[in-house]
């Protein structure tokens, strides 16, 4: 979100935290992105804020409830007032519990797979309507698709885009793997290391398709220690994600922070070819170059 929107969000979730009886005189900012995370103080509440327009929160909220009944390492909505979400100046806002952060912060790759191998178990207990992966694969090959909706995508790299997702898609169909709910974006800003263990956040793109679909978000020492993982399998779904992350940074309404010289290196990496690098790589590379 741009400065003023942010402003106009933090003050609808605070306008619904006193509403509610929850003190919010304090409040920091965590993420930002195409949604915002703050954390509201002193009542120790963490609102997660979009336009009311391009929300879908509630999937996210009743899964979060589902996923609590079967012990998944998730983390929980606000225990004091009614799990939902509330309404406030154009914006949808929900309240979830905020952890201190722990000292040292570390999350060792075992426990981040046992974490996500527990969290996949939790899924396959639930029979919930949702996307299936190829359904993002879908919305990728719209915006490469449409020089309208990526209009500052050069015609050498939008072929390349093209060619990758529809390629790598069939690839991963011929392959006709073990399906069910995943995640749909485990990676490391989605997980939180707490006093609890390790609790994993933001469920808005959970969709079906295979578990490895999941770990080619995570860093490769986390995969590595998952368990009974299609190694080729993954290979594929690593270039896949990288093309579908790559067609969202050029999307002309998209509002990740430094957003196209991340694309610029994803396209970078899918140019050179397998074996491809872990998304975390790349991302942690972007930010540091």
């Amino acid at each position: 979100m741009q400065p003023p929107e942010v402003a106009c969000a933090v003050a609808a979730a605070r306008t619904i935290a006193s509403a509610l009886g929850l003190s919010a005189d304090d409040v920091i900012v965590l993420q930002n992105s195409n949604k915002l995370a703050v954390h509201l103080a002193p009542c120790g509440v963490l609102a997660r804020i979009a336009p009311l327009d391009h929300q879908d929160l509630q999937f996210e909220v009743e899964l979060a409830q589902r996923l609590a009944e079967t012990q998944s390492p998730v983390a929980a909505l606000e225990s004091r007032v009614q799990p939902r979400i509330y309404e406030r100046d154009g914006f949808a806002v929900t309240l979830w519990t905020y952890y201190e952060p722990v000292t040292p912060p570390d999350l060792s790759p075992a426990a981040y797979a046992g974490a996500l191998s527990q969290l996949h178990g939790g899924m396959r207990k639930l029979r919930v309507a949702s996307p299936h992966f190829t359904d993002r694969v879908a919305e990728a090959q719209q915006l490469v698709a449409s020089r309208d909706l990526t209009p500052e995508l050069l015609d050498a790299d939008r072929q390349l885009l093209i060619d990758a997702l529809r390629g790598l898609r069939r690839a991963i169909a011929e392959r006709a793997a073990p399906e069910q709910l995943v995640h749909g974006e485990p990676h490391p800003g989605n997980v939180l290391m707490t006093n609890d263990g390790p609790l994993f956040v933001d469920f808005e793109a959970c969709c079906r398709g295979p578990v490895e679909f999941d770990l080619a978000y995570v860093p490769e020492a986390v995969s590595a220690r998952y368990p009974d993982a299609d190694q080729e399998l993954l290979r594929d779904f690593r270039g896949l994600v990288l093309a579908m992350v790559a067609a969202w940074r050029w999307d002309r309404a998209d509002q990740f922070p430094n957003g196209q010289r991340a694309g610029r290196d994803l396209l970078r990496a899918l140019r050179q070819g397998p074996p491809w690098p872990t998304l975390d790589m790349l991302m942690r590379a972007s930010r540091g170059s």
